[in-house]
């Protein structure tokens, strides 16, 4: 056997790790590309051949990768991508995932990890094969993409022309392809770190030897997103707390938790708003996309699942401190009981509290787990699995030998425990019982889902992800149908409580109703709040009446967003040439049409004035703005240094003026290079536009096919 097809079997070894799955037979297109086995032409010149003749590489592919056809959809690129014409003298790996893959989210880490590892061999490229029929549409990629941070391009193989090329059939895949643009192995399932990592590095060294290797960036790679700029990132849950008269809500793309009023008036904020696993007090304490909240019972402990952390964490809302109550921070293939802050588990989505024990649904292995509390809430004694064997099915039965399918949303009545199985789009329950059984009150299969209300059976949802269990009737955030639904819990019979089946956002009753990918839900005082994740707000539903609201946000001023890994914006002026001494300089910042500076929110304007290098500040040549008034003015002193810069911090926080709920936060680096003259201006007037929600929700995919 040849060193190259050993790395070919390493990497096919991944196939027995973790994957979400296989796709069933797909029909073939006349428009798919031949696939790998069937391709057979080399893409090495000769000149590249002579190379490889006098070296001998220990991974090489043989056969060439099929390259991306076009008018496909892209993301974080200027413009679609050619894997031959812009990547060839990179080593690819191609990520074939689908955004509500819990496996595939586990890839993510890895591959960023391996991208700041090689920097300039190395070009990872995601292409998005859904599962669901919303995951096909690019605005839920985009959406996708953005949320979960993902930094490199990504293509949507809406029509699965590259999944039926590469025979791709499982989530995820990843393929590896050499600097000569040859396939070199696949692999599998999570947990690629330990398995690509030595792959790479021996190839970087030898492939540079060869001087094969293209170490120059790719110049097309757009900036990736950040966060949302708004009061809240896509919100993944939310609890409501009747007694206290608050409302929690897992601020996920803000990585932190904001407490509220049932009013709306923003409390505190516990997080410093960007990912990480720390510890102490709330502003320096880190979570990475929390999702589910539950409270212990005497109230002073707020649990948290910390689903980028695979951890639970414990806020205390007395000592307004934050730990960590269970997990190690790295994920596990297999939860073995034990000690919780020892035992390693794997992407938490929710978690519900039943006097002293703490229930977590654990989407990263397929189970629920059980947490021992102690009396006072504050610690845990110990963790084990409650239902399922790991695997990911829809198997009824004894709850220890069943099988779930990602589970994602709990709620009880203290009797039995209800849940969300997304990837089956099922309704299941468990019994609390020492032989509890698992039981299907919704769905039938993985790959079986659709949009339907009636009697008991008729019910078809898409990845449903939000429970909440209200008297007798179950209602459920059908989150990829982008609606509210109503289950009889008594009967089996449904109705549709709110939305019309197509994102968007808008009030009212039944139908007139968008939501956007709604993904948690909880009760309070008649309420019904609903994260509604792709719209960045919080939703109320009056369940009397049936009418949907969105809860406006007030006291924003409370919740800013303190820790910035970059600027939003970057704006570099044309040059000024001035004179030297008091130099007047006017900056205005407008607002996009039917938007206002809000005064409680965030506003910070600080003026620097730079040698040309910007290696030192002049002087003391420093300004800071009051409050949001435009235009700023400014008295600048200026040396009579030949160039000089002027740079501009700015955090500026506007809003829709008919919908505060929708505010936009934006951090901007303005620079004004100057040329230092007597026969220069005194006076500097410099206007920039800020973009609107729309301008900015379009950015997110800079390049498309």
């Amino acid at each position: 056997m040849s060193r190259r097809i050993v790395a070919v079997a390493v990497l096919a070894a991944g196939v027995l790790v973790a994957s979400c799955g296989s796709a069933p037979p797909a029909a073939s297109s006349d428009g798919a590309q031949s696939s790998v086995a069937e391709s057979t032409s080399s893409t090495v010149t000769s000149a590249d051949q002579k190379l490889i003749d006098d070296f001998e590489f220990t991974y090489e592919g043989e056969v060439a990768a099929p390259d991306v056809p076009n008018g496909l959809d892209w993301f974080n690129v200027a413009r679609p991508l050619s894997l031959a014409a812009d990547l060839r003298g990179k080593i690819i790996i191609l990520d074939f995932w689908t955004q509500g893959c819990i496996n595939c989210l586990h890839v993510i880490p890895d591959l960023h990890r391996l991208e700041e590892e090689f920097p300039n061999s190395l070009a990872v490229v995601g292409v998005h094969w859904a599962k669901f029929d919303h995951e096909r549409t690019s605005e839920a990629v985009g959406k996708a993409v953005q949320r979960l941070g993902i930094k490199h391009p990504v293509v949507n193989d809406e029509h699965e022309y590259l999944r039926r090329s590469y025979r791709v059939q499982a989530w995820p895949t990843l393929v590896l392809i050499d600097p000569l643009g040859r396939v070199v192995g696949v692999h599998a399932g999570e947990g690629i770190y330990p398995l690509f990592e030595p792959v790479i590095n021996q190839m970087t060294r030898e492939y540079t030897a060869a001087g094969l290797i293209d170490v120059r960036p790719v110049d097309l790679i757009a900036k990736s997103t950040g966060p949302v700029p708004t009061v809240l990132s896509f919100p993944g849950k939310v609890l409501a707390d009747p007694e206290s008269r608050r409302l929690f809500i897992a601020d996920s793309g803000h990585h932190r938790v904001v407490i509220t009023g049932l009013d709306g008036r923003i409390l505190d904020v516990v997080g410093g708003g960007s990912p990480g696993l720390v510890n102490g007090t709330w502003l320096d304490s880190r979570f990475n996309q929390p999702q589910g909240l539950s409270l212990s019972e005497n109230g002073r402990f707020l649990y948290v699942a910390d689903r980028g952390n695979h951890a639970i964490r414990v806020i205390d809302l007395s000592k307004r401190t934050v730990g960590t109550f269970a997990g190690t921070g790295e994920p596990t293939h297999r939860v073995v009981p034990g000690p919780p802050l020892s035992t390693p588990i794997a992407s938490p989505w929710d978690v519900e509290r039943i006097g002293n024990q703490l229930f977590v649904a654990g989407a990263g292995r397929h189970q629920l787990w059980i947490i021992d509390t102690s009396e006072q809430g504050r610690r845990a004694d110990w963790i084990d699995i409650f239902a399922g064997t790991g695997a990911e099915g829809i198997e009824d039965g004894p709850r220890l030998f069943g099988t779930l399918s990602q589970p994602s949303g709990l709620s009880t009545d203290g009797f039995t425990l209800w849940f969300t199985d997304p990837e089956a789009s099922a309704i299941r329950s468990v019994e609390l019982t020492d032989g509890g059984e698992l039981k299907t009150l919704v769905g039938t299969g993985l790959f079986s889902w659709g949009d339907a209300v009636g009697v008991a059976g008729a019910t078809k949802l898409q990845h449903a992800i939000g429970i909440e269990l209200v008297d007798d009737r179950l209602y459920v955030a059908d989150t990829y149908n982008h609606r509210i639904k109503a289950i009889d819990i008594k009967t089996g019979n449904s109705v549709l409580v709110a939305g019309n089946g197509l994102p968007g956002f808008n009030d009212g009753y039944g139908q007139a109703v968008q939501l956007a990918e709604p993904s948690g839900l909880s009760f309070a005082n008649g309420v019904l709040y609903i994260a509604d994740t792709n719209n960045h707000r919080i939703r109320t539903l009056k369940t009397r009446t049936g009418k949907i609201s969105t809860l406006k946000l007030t006291n924003l001023q409370a919740a800013p967003l303190i820790t910035r890994e970059a600027s939003d914006e970057t704006v570099i002026f044309a040059q000024k040439l001035v004179a030297p001494g008091t130099v007047k300089l006017s900056l205005e910042l407008l607002v996009p049409p039917g938007y206002e500076f809000n005064e409680e929110g965030t506003f910070a304007l600080d003026i620097t004035i730079e040698n040309a290098d910007k290696s030192r500040v002049v002087g003391d040549s420093s300004y800071r703005a009051q409050g949001p008034r435009m235009p700023q003015d400014f008295d600048l002193l200026i040396g009579d240094e030949e160039d000089l810069r002027v740079n501009a911090d700015v955090t500026v926080f506007y809003c829709p003026a008919k919908d505060a709920t929708f505010c936009l936060l934006r951090h901007l680096d303005l620079e004004l290079p100057l040329k230092v003259d007597s026969a220069g201006t005194t006076k500097i007037s410099l206007t920039h536009q800020l973009p609107s929600a729309e301008e900015i929700d379009r950015s997110i995919g800079s390049g498309s096919g």
